[in-house]
């Protein structure tokens, strides 16, 4: 492992950790704020229990998405001072506005936590409320940034320097929006259904059964209703990949040829060198009229592009299939649930549907990481898409490979540590938090 590939693998092992915890930092004090209303509403002392038990978990992620974000900032002075040299100018501010939200998230969190009973109980909501907005616009404005290395805008380069620098056209740049939405969706899907798993399987141990059927539903909702907006928002991700990127999308959809009435390809190995997928499922015309409307719309292909400038075709491919099939399977569930809760209740109570629950619990996640390497391995060789090429932008300092060890240590014992404490926080259910205190059935 060379130099450059060991900086490559080092970010991409510190941007696959950190979005975890990123998304769920975004998604779960939404979950948190609808079961704490309840509680409001109600006076049901189950779902102030449920609050305080995700709020815990809230507090977890946050802290380790914390020391995992603030890794990855450093790391991209350390690995790629080229590439913050010219574009820290250009795309600072969203960086600088995203600090501002993570401040006002740990203030909010900091409120809401150590408030039980403190403050005035909508107020103490509305700090929780405040928690996953300020979470939510802090992971849009990462994306915006990201959207800025995919679509680069708000300057000018001539004679390789940048000049007419305009951060406000820079951060809301021509692929935030399709980028941050189907991202924000994917953080719900995938946190969602991560949640309801965890609570379907406890369902299914006989454990708590009260306090994780109501924590279930909540999360359940959540992650189907963003199961089905899903679909929607990839189509808009792929309209926009396909007119900016046309070498990703050629890349996603391993196709080869130029030429007029695409088909959609599903699975199949790309061979690379003879210019084909074998194994694959063909839709005819299908690609053509999910790009442009039209079953004999041309399609680019990796042929109309100098083979310098080609991304990595098998594993851009397999990652984008990955994904793609992994949505498709939890809007099927999605589908399920949704029938279950309008139409056939009696399956609420079939223990079918919670293992199937169960089943896809880290699905969401593999999901995400999936589109990630979709988005990051597309893009090459470029850092900023057409301008700078990440080879050129990488410290020319030795000894990376060394720091990529080190970290990959840190992260995996990070994560043998998070998971030890959201085991113990589940074991602790019926001890803490199922069974209310005297004070509690006062109060509700």
């Amino acid at each position: 492992m060379n130099d450059f590939i060991a900086a490559r693998s080092q970010m991409a092992l510190s941007l696959g950790f950190h979005i975890i915890f990123s998304c769920i930092g975004m998604v779960m004090p939404f979950f948190m704020a609808v079961s704490h209303y309840y509680w409001l509403k109600t006076n049901n002392v189950v779902y102030k229990n449920i609050t305080k038990a995700w709020s815990k978990g809230v507090a977890i992620f946050f802290a380790t998405g914390a020391v995992s974000g603030t890794v990855l900032s450093f790391e991209l002075g350390l690995l790629w001072p080229t590439f913050m040299l010219h574009a820290g100018p250009i795309f600072g501010m969203p960086f600088s506005l995203e600090g501002t939200a993570f401040f006002i998230e740990a203030i909010a969190l900091g409120f809401f936590l150590y408030g039980w009973n403190k403050f005035n109980p909508w107020f103490h909501w509305v700090t929780g409320v405040v928690v996953g907005i300020s979470g939510l616009i802090s992971g849009i404005l990462v994306v915006a940034a990201n959207g800025w290395m995919n679509s680069p805008s708000g300057f000018d380069y001539v004679d390789g320097k940048y000049i007419n620098i305009d951060p406000v056209k820079a951060m809301f740049n021509d692929a935030w929006f399709s980028q941050a939405l189907h991202m924000s969706i994917a953080a719900f899907v995938a946190t969602g259904f991560a949640v309801a798993g965890v609570h379907a399987f406890m369902i299914l141990k006989g454990k708590n059964v009260l306090f994780h059927a109501k924590a279930f539903k909540i999360a359940a909702v959540f992650g189907c209703i963003a199961a089905v907006l899903q679909p929607l928002s990839g189509d808009i991700s792929a309209k926009d990949v396909a007119e900016r990127q046309p070498a990703k999308l050629a890349a996603m959809e391993a196709h080869f040829h130029t030429g007029k009435s695409v088909p959609l390809i599903v699975g199949g190995v790309p061979d690379v060198k003879e210019k084909k997928v074998d194994y694959a499922i063909k839709i005819p015309g299908l690609l053509s009229f999910m790009i442009a409307g039209d079953f004999d719309a041309e399609v680019k292909g990796l042929d109309s592009i100098p083979p310098e400038d080609h991304p990595p075709v098998a594993i851009t491919h397999y990652a984008f299939q990955v994904m793609v099939g992994i949505g498709m399977l939890l809007l099927l569930v999605a589908v399920l649930y949704f029938i279950a809760l309008w139409k056939k209740r009696i399956w609420l109570e079939r223990r079918w549907l919670l293992i199937l629950f169960a089943a896809v619990t880290p699905l969401g996640f593999i999901a995400v990481e999936a589109g990630w390497t979709v988005t990051e391995v597309g893009r090459q060789p470029w850092i900023i898409q057409g301008i700078m090429r990440t080879a050129d932008a990488v410290t020319p300092m030795p000894g990376i490979v060394y720091s990529f060890y080190i970290f990959t240590g840190v992260y995996i014992s990070l994560a043998i540590i998070v998971v030890f404490m959201l085991y113990r926080q589940i074991k602790m259910v019926d001890k803490i938090y199922d069974i209310p205190s005297n004070s509690d059935q006062l109060k509700g």
